[in-house]
């Protein structure tokens, strides 16, 4: 089964490079489809600290696409896992989703901070983050995850 996607707007500024680390001070601005979206898209997501960007990993190509396991990173130090035990670009579907601080709304721009898409990225969507759709509980993870993680933001 396949689904057509449209973006809903496109990364503006912010990274020209996709590095994967100190993504945290990275501020970038999502501009929205003109002509398809109007401000009142943005229009209550200025109440809300944070939303998650869903974006579409546009720059990877057919032939980088894992559908089995991999070492994170290429690190034969950590251990081979499946494509879906990891956050890696090179995904299947090439879908991104990263959890951003919400820095201010302009018209059909919204800037954002510690987005790790770099300028240019398609946006598929834009959802606010609600308390009630955290986890519930103790969240676990592997150490190779959480070493990944200690430099990223």
């Amino acid at each position: 089964m396949s689904f057509t996607l449209t973006a809903v707007g496109h990364v503006r500024g912010g990274r020209a490079e996709a590095i994967d680390d100190d993504w945290g001070a990275s501020r970038a601005r999502i501009e929205l489809v003109a002509g398809t979206f109007s401000p009142a898209a943005l229009t209550g997501l200025g109440d809300f600290s944070h939303a998650e960007v869903i974006f579409l990993f546009d720059r990877v190509a057919e032939s980088e696409i894992e559908f089995g396991a991999r070492h994170p990173r290429g690190r034969a130090d950590w251990p081979l896992v499946g494509i879906f035990a990891q956050r890696g670009r090179n995904r299947p579907n090439r879908l991104g989703s990263c959890v951003c601080r919400i820095v201010a709304i302009d018209g059909l721009f919204l800037e954002i901070e510690g987005l790790d898409a770099i300028d240019g990225t398609p946006v598929l969507d834009i959802k606010p983050v609600l308390k009630g759709f955290l986890p519930r509980g103790e969240v676990r993870e592997p150490a190779w995850a959480e070493e990944i993680m200690k430099d990223y933001w």
